[in-house]
């Protein structure tokens, strides 16, 4: 089957059930999206489908079509180099697991709605989990970003 990934054309021989996460990080070698729970409730595998975030554990690549596929070797833009600089500004990390699908559901949050609310931004991040609890940091880098949009 034929995906587009990062705006590439890929060919993939594998099952139609197969889950895109598996496919991302075994066939095509995109090892920045992450297996974590492998039941679609920490978000560490999240990716963009046409600009929506989906947890791509749960998301079998059959279901894929013509939708572009996004990973985080594949963000470029105004929205990714903010967040990607408020995250380096006030250190987000700490062992950086999740922060791929932290930053891939940031993005699409100020990618639709560049002034989030509060509520807006806890909406979006809700069930991306953090097992260092950087989630004030999270939170507050996504506000920074925002605001370095605006100016």
């Amino acid at each position: 089957m034929k995906l587009n990934v990062n705006g590439r054309e890929r060919d993939v021989e594998v099952p139609e059930d197969t889950p895109l996460l598996w496919v991302l990080r075994d066939e095509l070698q995109l090892t920045g999206t992450k297996f974590g729970c492998g039941i679609a409730q920490c978000g560490a595998c999240t990716v963009h489908l046409d600009g929506r975030p989906v947890r791509s554990c749960m998301t079998a690549v059959g279901k894929v079509g013509e939708a572009k596929v996004t990973t985080i070797e594949g963000l470029s833009g105004r929205v990714t180099d903010a967040i990607q600089g408020a995250w380096h500004e006030i250190d987000v990390p700490q062992c950086g697991y999740c922060q791929s699908g932290q930053v891939m559901s940031a993005v699409a949050l100020l990618t639709k709605s560049a002034k989030p609310s509060d509520a807006d931004i806890e909406a979006a991040m809700k069930g991306n989990v953090c097992r260092c609890a950087t989630y004030h940091r999270i939170r507050q880098a996504i506000r920074n970003a925002s605001d370095s949009l605006e100016g």
